[in-house]
């Protein structure tokens, strides 16, 4: 059977899988790391162990006889950088991107090179410290110059796990695209304080992100993807099956908005707002904008259970009850969304404000979990906004956790009355879009139009 394998590596769970031509997953393995220390004791991917768990799982499958492996490819997190000499090895830890940015260093980045509103309208980046990758670079040439000496490139990590297989160094825009203070969107070129420091140098040739390289495996002639950052590969099975403008929000530890219908410049305060632009793999930008609402939501569920004695998972029992809906909006006070409410939502994008509620004020569990959504949803209607002004959007269509969330879904439906709502399933999105992206180079078969399982939502009208 005629299968591509796709090495699709999240930040908790790295995967290997199967597709056959008609990109169903015909076999899969997964494995999770212990992080370990990097100089300074903060927590990090092990690189070594990331670069032979690839090698050997690759080298397992190729001698799979009831399987072909016609391609490979990766999906990736990105904001990652793996720091490599001419041989291709690792010569400094693969950094956290959660790891804490030195205040001076920034000081000194933004007053060499024109300021932070200007810069990070620009990029296209909020300033986000080690989020942004480029500014990982930057530190590590003027914290590491020894290090910094043996450097032949910085790879992305999707890009890192690709050259592994295929030996090509090479660069791709949905990960320089991404947040990271490297490119200019102005001039669609990098920066000009990536020149001003030569690193440019030191970053591979920028390839379309279709590209393959032709490398022998075990003696079998493969097609090798160059990888793709996993928030615009998770992108590509909706663009494959839906040609009317839609916003996907995508929902896991971050919930993005992404909206690949507005291509208008981002704005200082839409940048205060963490909005930002992905890359669509075929190049052009994606406009976005991000709530740390999974993880919000992660918190607040273990203090609900300490508080009412319950197991933490409690609330995947809790169904949606717009009696209880009802009865909140009139009795706690709840996030305003008017125009008059600038400062409050730029206050209630930094957190929820369920982080600030009593316990005490609710007399059941299920009550209190219906207020937690109701502080999500209403962060997630200024976020999801954002990426909604000014284009013709239909629909909105939500995949991962918070897509089988009853409670979320219906009232996000009740947020966008005149927009279709709809629960998208998509098996292993990232995965499956990486599959997608290099479907011309190993696949025959017409792309597939039926990639995503559907569930609409409606409003209930209103009887106000």
């Amino acid at each position: 059977m005629n299968v591509v394998a796709i090495f699709d590596i999240g930040k908790t769970n790295k995967k290997l899988f199967l597709f056959d031509e008609h990109y169903q997953i015909v076999w899969e393995k997964s494995e999770q790391f212990a992080e370990v220390p990097d100089e300074d004791g903060d927590l990090c991917e092990d690189v070594s162990l990331l670069r032979n768990w690839v090698v050997t799982s690759l080298a397992e499958v190729m001698v799979l006889p009831e399987f072909s492996v016609k391609a490979v490819n990766v999906s990736a997190y990105g904001a990652s950088l793996v720091y490599v000499d001419q041989n291709g090895q690792a010569i400094a830890p693969l950094y956290n991107y959660l790891k804490a940015y030195p205040a001076p260093l920034l000081q000194q980045f933004f007053s060499t090179y024109g300021g932070e509103t200007e810069l990070t309208r620009q990029t296209a980046s909020p300033s986000l410290g080690s989020l942004n990758s480029g500014l990982q670079l930057y530190r590590f040439r003027h914290e590491q110059s020894e290090q910094f000496t043996k450097l032949a490139f910085a790879l992305h990590l999707p890009q890192y796990v690709s050259a592994l297989i295929s030996g090509w160094p090479v660069s791709d825009l949905t990960s320089i695209g991404c947040h990271t203070m490297l490119w200019d969107f102005d001039r669609q070129q990098y920066h000009n304080w990536v020149t001003a420091e030569k690193l440019d140098v030191h970053l591979a040739p920028i390839v379309p992100s279709d590209s393959v390289r032709e490398t022998n495996l075990n003696g079998h002639l493969v097609q090798v993807g160059v990888g793709l950052h996993d928030s615009s590969s998770a992108l590509i099975p909706y663009l494959a099956s839906f040609q009317e403008p839609f916003v996907l929000i995508s929902t896991g530890t971050w919930c993005v908005s992404m909206n690949p219908f507005n291509n208008r410049p981002l704005t200082p305060e839409e940048l205060q707002y963490d909005c930002l632009n992905y890359m669509h793999y075929k190049g052009q930008p994606v406009k976005s904008s991000r709530l740390f609402a999974g993880y919000e939501h992660e918190q607040q569920v273990k203090r609900l259970a300490t508080h009412f004695q319950t197991p933490v998972d409690q609330y995947k029992k809790v169904g949606y009850n717009p009696e209880i809906i009802e009865r909140l909006r009139h009795q706690q006070s709840q996030v305003t969304t008017g125009d008059d409410a600038k400062g409050d939502q730029l206050l209630s994008m930094k957190g929820s404000l369920f982080g600030q509620r009593n316990l005490s004020e609710f007399a059941t569990y299920d009550e209190a979990y219906h207020q937690l959504m109701l502080d999500i949803v209403s962060q997630q209607l200024i976020s999801t906004n954002l990426v909604l002004a000014g284009s013709p959007v239909k629909r909105i269509f939500v995949d991962g956790g918070f897509g089988k969330n009853p409670i979320y879904m219906n009232l996000l439906a009740m947020a966008f009355p005149t927009i279709e709502v709809y629960a998208a399933s998509v098996a292993q999105a990232s995965a499956l879009g990486a599959a997608l992206a290099i479907h011309q180079h190993w696949n025959d078969f017409p792309l597939p139009g039926d990639c995503v399982e559907l569930k609409k939502y409606t409003a209930p009208i209103s009887v106000h």
